[in-house]
């Protein structure tokens, strides 16, 4: 089993998390005005990277609360998680292999 660090309780085991989609998802400031398209984009169109995503979850079985997560999509590794209203965290620098 892996653990999620839920932001708000800590870390707990991943039956108790449900998956939310990618996080950052801006709201049609009209969505009145947008056509069937534009909205079909909106609902179904998502990132789908391999790599670095930040995505929605919500501790289901224990606060509740949803927050966002970074996580590897190759790996699965959760690099961080933060609050629902809050900015993700800067990636980390990247290094090459061999010098500091």
């Amino acid at each position: 089993m892996m653990l999620i660090n839920c932001p708000h309780c800590g870390p707990r085991d991943e039956v108790e998390f449900h998956y939310g989609g990618q996080a950052h998802v801006a709201y049609p400031e009209d969505p009145h005005a947008l056509n069937d398209r534009e909205w079909a984009e909106y609902l179904f169109y998502r990132d789908n990277p391999k790599g670095r995503f930040e995505e929605r979850w919500q501790h289901s079985i224990g606060c509740r609360k949803w927050f966002n997560a970074v996580r590897d999509t190759h790996t699965y590794e959760f690099l961080a998680t933060y609050g629902a209203n809050d900015t993700a965290p800067a990636p980390a620098p990247a290094t090459v292999e061999g010098r500091m």
